[in-house]
C-alpha cells in the first residue's frame, strides 16, 4: 500500500517528494528473492530487511543513478496500522496501473501523526490540509474523529482545521 507524501499528492496538493513510502508485509523466508527483484542500479541491504522485519519497521531502496529512495514500512499489529491497510484503495495512476494507496481519511490521520512526531512539522500538516480540503464531501468524519482521540491528535485535528479553507 502506498502512502506518504505522494499519495496526499493524489488526493491533494501535488508536490515534489524523493521518496516513496510503501507499507508491505514481508516474511523473513521472502528476503532474498525480494532483494534479488531489485537489480541494475538499486541499493538494498538483505541485513536492513532483515531487521525492519524483525523490529516492525522500515528499511529503504535506493535508486543509484537518481538518488531517490523507496522506504518500504513493515505492517505491524498497532490497531492503526492494521484499519488504513484493511481501508486501502485502489486506484488507476495515470491509466497506467493500479495501486493500492491508502484512504483520505487514513493520509490525513497520518500526516497529522507525523507532524506530532516531528515537532510540528508544517509540511506534514499542510499536507493533511490539501487532503481535506480536496476530499472534504468523501471523507467518513466519524472514523477521523475515532482516530484523532486514539491516537492523541487533537490539538494537530485543531490546527488543520483552523487552516482548512471554509467546507
Amino acid at each position: 500500500m502506498i502512502t506518504g507524501s505522494v499519495v496526499s499528492s493524489l488526493q491533494g496538493e501535488p508536490r515534489a517528494t524523493n521518496d516513496i513510502d510503501i507499507v508491505i508485509v514481508l516474511e523473513q523466508a521472502s528476503v532474498h528473492r525480494f532483494s534479488e527483484s531489485f537489480v541494475g542500479t538499486f541499493y538494498i541491504s538483505e541485513a536492513s530487511v532483515q531487521e525492519a522485519i524483525d523490529r516492525k519497521s522500515m528499511f529503504n531502496v535506493i535508486d543509484g543513478s537518481t538518488g531517490n529512495k523507496v522506504d518500504f514500512w513493515m505492517l505491524t499489529k498497532e490497531p492503526f496500522d492494521l484499519s488504513r491497510f484493511a481501508r486501502r484503495q485502489k486506484v488507476n495512476v495515470l491509466g497506467l496501473t493500479d495501486f493500492y494507496v491508502t484512504s483520505p481519511e487514513d493520509t490525513i490521520l497520518s500526516k497529522l501523526r507525523w507532524a506530532k512526531l516531528a515537532g510540528g512539522s508544517e509540511k506534514q500538516v499542510t499536507d493533511a490540509v490539501r487532503v481535506f480540503e480536496m476530499q472534504f464531501d468523501q471523507l467518513d468524519m466519524a472514523y477521523i474523529h475515532h482516530w484523532t482521540t486514539q491516537l492523541n491528535l487533537q490539538e494537530q485535528w485543531q490546527q488543520l482545521v483552523s487552516q482548512a479553507e471554509p467546507y
